[in-house]
């Protein structure tokens, strides 16, 4: 987490210091009182790298013509419209079989949910979003993703369009090649999914399931409930250079209340389940099943090696 969005997030963790550790009420002052570029400068030298990981993206060109390339004709100042992406748990191969990650973020207020699939075929890919969809406090208008297979199909398309009562949601694709078109989702995938599994092989069935009980449980709570985000409001071109101006970071649940998005009742419900939720609590329920998962990824590394 960065300084700006650390600092904003600092109010939100500190009342619930007191639960884990003895409180120094000096100590939480000055944090408070901290700058963002403080915090930066100070947690520079603790501040993990990772390396790149491979695309795992296969055109599905045969149903292009089905799915309209998004053209900004949502309206992003509601809530409901997501991109989707993938992420591959491959190694340094794309050759086998392996877990995937499957990304959705609601563009408006970065509320974000992640689901895990073992390779990543039509009915596996479609099993993961409809979970995910079970999941949001609130409905899908609009689904945009690559022009990856996983998402280009038949499954999905009548998923999505053939809806009755409700609406039909509104299926597009970005443009071949232009990563920046999915530029939200594509930034959840770095720091909702590798910064915590990093770029590891997964190629055991059993990891998918122990990825989605972080996923659809204390991942989803704290990232959605306790680490704030930013959104671009303003982009200038200065002669060679770009200025770029963004909002105030707000948790996803922030913007949700904070908005005319959500019925008085959905409000309700998901203010009572803030107030149940303890950020270390969260943290450390994560860390005890991150330890599981890689458990059982160095139990496989352990394995070819001994083989080689």
């Amino acid at each position: 987490m960065c300084g700006k969005r650390l600092k904003h997030a600092l109010p939100l963790w500190l009342p619930h210091y007191h639960k884990h550790h003895e409180p120094v009420e000096e100590i939480s002052a000055q944090l408070l009182a901290m700058s963002a570029a403080t915090i930066d400068r100070l947690l520079k030298p603790i501040k993990s790298r990772y390396g790149k990981g491979l695309s795992g993206t296969k055109p599905g060109s045969l149903l292009r013509k089905h799915i309209p390339i998004s053209t900004n004709q949502w309206d992003t100042s509601q809530v409901g419209f997501m991109e989707a992406d993938t992420v591959a748990h491959c190694g340094t191969s794309l050759m086998g079989d392996f877990v995937w990650s499957i990304t959705m973020t609601d563009i408006f207020s970065g509320w974000t949910e992640m689901r895990a699939t073992w390779n990543k075929g039509a009915t596996g890919v479609m099993q993961g979003i409809q979970n995910i969809e079970e999941h949001l406090p609130f409905e899908i208008k609009g689904f945009d993703c690559d022009n990856g297979s996983e998402f280009l199909n038949w499954h999905l398309i009548r998923y999505f369009t053939e809806r009755t009562p409700n609406k039909p949601v509104q299926f597009t694709r970005s443009r071949p090649y232009k990563k920046d078109d999915n530029a939200h989702v594509e930034q959840k995938n770095w720091t909702h999914v590798r910064q915590l599994f990093g770029y590891h092989r997964f190629d055991k069935p059993k990891l998918a399931e122990l990825m989605n009980d972080l996923y659809a449980n204390e991942i989803s709570l704290l990232y959605n409930f306790f680490y704030p985000c930013i959104k671009l409001i303003d982009k200038v071109r200065i002669q060679s250079s770009i200025q770029k101006k963004y909002d105030k970071p707000q948790t996803p649940y922030q913007r949700l209340m904070a908005s005319n998005c959500l019925t008085l009742d959905q409000k309700k419900s998901l203010q009572e389940q803030f107030i149940t939720l303890d950020p270390f609590d969260l943290q450390e329920k994560i860390q005890k099943k991150l330890k599981l998962v890689f458990r059982w990824v160095n139990v496989q590394n352990t394995k070819q090696r001994k083989a080689i």
